[in-house]
């Protein structure tokens, strides 16, 4: 790790106190709230009510007037109560003015919509996002931006963003330099299955950064697993140092943005981040303790087993395939796809073998793992038997099983491919080892999204494809194999 120091970097518990007034704030002002209900500022707003958010909502607006039932009040320093958070949606000429009021009002912490600073690449803005932190230094409250969506907390009934975005409750927690990528993985969230605690778009990271956040979801007891998506670093010690912190407590997964020349042009457009190589990014992350990623979907493929599954300390599987025909060469894909990433599927033992000899055959077959149902097209019973079987072996730690919905929605009656997927549920639900579903798309698309969702619902982690199943299965079993000694990370999943 560059600039690595013989003493390692403490978890500051204060962090929790400092930061939360941004997550749990008694009360939010938004600054370009109006009576046109359709400016951003206004849907900012509307976002914060229809959410439930739990204290008081201040908009605020010279011309004044009234939104959605609430007074605007003309200046910050005129609403009569405290205000922990302000939301900021207003010309990028107009913010040093609010800052000074965010002072004199006492504000905990603003986060600035507002683009247009040091992503522009212009000197004169670059030096405004420069006295906007001098000026939150000297008033005592935090920046998070500009060029920002800021925070999700779900809990406290913050939205995503002006556009009223939610996902379920649940243990992630996910920081980003990007505001689309962090509305992106709640997408994923709603449609996967994956729960978030909070999520956090730091835009540019004029004040607060990236480490920031990451050591506050590191000590916050409703986050067991982080995400990270990150361009750049201004202090690139600070952020490799809280990760391996972070790390040892709980799965930090990273996707580093910028790896290629032309990445780099654009992530200093987009928020201003400095370019550093790609394989010193990747040696730093991984001495630090973190899963490094390379993408949005292996992002999300990897937050969702690490939510699903949790401990994964061996990574030995069994694939099941052939629930119709074609089950052979499932088999071989499904066996190259693990074995490409190490991960093994070992060979049943003999007695699990002639077990499944007695109900599928010989002849057609593939019985030494992965195990092919062909030969009982479209049987539950058989299904279900196989699967009780490779769950009995002491060495398989994964049942993966492979289906192809196209095939199955077009060669069975409804009633019997619900039954297929039902005896997964059910099997899943009775016995300890995770159950994942490959599940490609296919011609049946619009059923085959109906499945995916009824599984997903029912807690088991759905792919589109056997190496991403694989890829996700890798990555959470090279955390645990890497934390096999710290108590800490033991105890977290």
């Amino acid at each position: 790790m560059p600039g690595e120091s013989k003493m390692r970097y403490k978890l500051n518990q204060e962090k929790l106190k400092e930061l939360e007034p941004i997550f749990y704030p008694r009360s939010v002002a938004v600054v370009g709230a109006s009576v046109n209900e359709q400016k951003t500022g206004s849907q900012w707003l509307k976002g914060l009510i229809s959410s439930g958010f739990k204290g008081e909502l201040y908009p605020v607006n010279p011309r004044g007037g009234e939104v959605f039932g609430l007074r605007i009040y003309r200046h910050l320093r005129s609403i009569p109560g405290p205000v922990d958070l302000v939301i900021v949606c207003i010309p990028r000429a107009s913010v040093l003015r609010v800052l000074g009021d965010c002072a004199a009002k006492g504000i905990k912490a603003v986060y600035f919509f507002t683009a247009g600073f040091r992503e522009s690449g212009e000197t004169e803005w670059i030096k405004v996002e420069e006295e906007m932190v001098r000026r939150a230094r000297q008033g005592g409250f935090r920046i998070i931006g500009p060029n920002c969506f800021g925070v999700y907390s779900p809990e406290h009934g913050i939205p995503y963003g002006p556009f009223n975005l939610h996902a379920e409750i649940g243990p992630v927690g996910f920081i980003s330099q990007s505001s689309g990528h962090v509305g992106k993985i709640l997408e994923f969230g709603m449609t996967r299955g994956v729960g978030f605690s909070k999520a956090i778009s730091l835009g540019n990271g004029a004040d607060l950064g990236s480490a920031d956040f990451l050591e506050y979801l590191a000590l916050d007891p409703r986050t067991n697993i982080i995400g990270l998506y990150v361009e750049g670093a201004r202090d690139s010690r600070c952020l490799f140092e809280t990760i391996r912190a972070a790390s040892e407590m709980k799965p930090v997964v990273v996707w580093k943005g910028g790896r290629t020349p032309a990445g780099a042009r654009a992530t200093a457009s987009h928020t201003g981040a400095l370019a550093a190589s790609a394989d010193v990014w990747s040696g730093a992350l991984k001495q630090a303790g973190a899963i490094e990623v390379q993408g949005l979907e292996e992002l999300a493929d990897t937050l969702l087993l690490f939510q699903r599954v949790g401990r994964l300390e061996r990574s030995n599987v069994s694939i099941i395939c052939g629930l119709t025909d074609g089950g052979g060469g499932e088999a071989v894909l499904g066996a190259d796809a693990c074995a490409a990433l190490g991960i093994e599927v070992p060979a049943l033992i003999e007695k699990t073998r002639q077990e499944l000899v007695k109900f599928l055959g010989e002849v057609g077959s593939v019985l030494c793992n992965p195990v092919d149902l062909s030969q009982r097209f479209g049987d539950p019973q058989a299904l279900e038997r196989a699967m009780e079987l490779v769950a009995a072996e002491p060495y398989i730690d994964v049942i993966v099983m492979y289906e192809n919905a196209g095939v199955i929605l077009g060669s069975l009656l409804k009633e019997r491919a619900d039954e297929l997927n039902n005896t997964i549920v059910n099997f899943s639900q009775k016995q300890s080892k995770p159950v994942l579903v490959v599940l490609p798309p296919g011609p049946a698309e619009m059923r085959r999204l109906e499945i995916e969702r009824m599984l997903s619902h029912a807690g088991i982690p759905v792919y589109p494809s056997m190496e991403r199943a694989a890829k996700a299965i890798s990555n959470v079993n090279r955390y645990f194999r890497r934390n096999a000694g710290s108590s800490k990370a033991q105890k977290r999943l």
